[in-house]
């Protein structure tokens, strides 16, 4: 693994970390939003892998899917997931979605997002 592509890795990996810290700490809209860090970070380590000019400095995950190619090789149900992400990663900055946001991320649904999360982090990276 070259040290782009681990430099991605590694901040990813500590960012799952870190979601993980936020679901036993009940803090649910940051457990999303850091879950959808770990994808752009997964998936921004396989740019670089890749592809030859550093990742695109932007954070919709389809996006940065399509440019590696690697969004031909995601099932549906991947595209999906990263498609429903997407959202996690602009309402949770903005006060005026944070509420509405808030309201809709439990216990239970956050556990969803971090066992995705965690099971296309390990996809990606089997991949690198």
């Amino acid at each position: 693994m070259n040290d782009r592509v681990a430099y991605w890795v590694d901040i990813a990996d500590y960012d799952y970390d870190t979601a993980k810290a936020l679901m036993e700490s009940k803090r649910y809209l940051y457990v999303g939003f850091m879950c959808h860090q770990v994808i752009e970070k997964m998936i921004k380590a396989y740019w670089s892998k890749v592809l030859e000019e550093p990742p695109l400095k932007i954070h919709t995950l389809s996006r940065l899917a399509q440019k590696t190619g690697l969004a031909d090789q995601m099932t549906q149900e991947q595209k999906m997931f990263i498609a429903d992400m997407q959202h996690l990663n602009i309402e949770a900055r903005y006060p005026e979605d944070r509420m509405k946001l808030a309201q809709h991320l439990n216990e239970n649904v956050c556990e969803h997002i971090l066992e995705e999360t965690d099971k296309l982090r390990l996809w990606i990276k089997e991949k690198l």
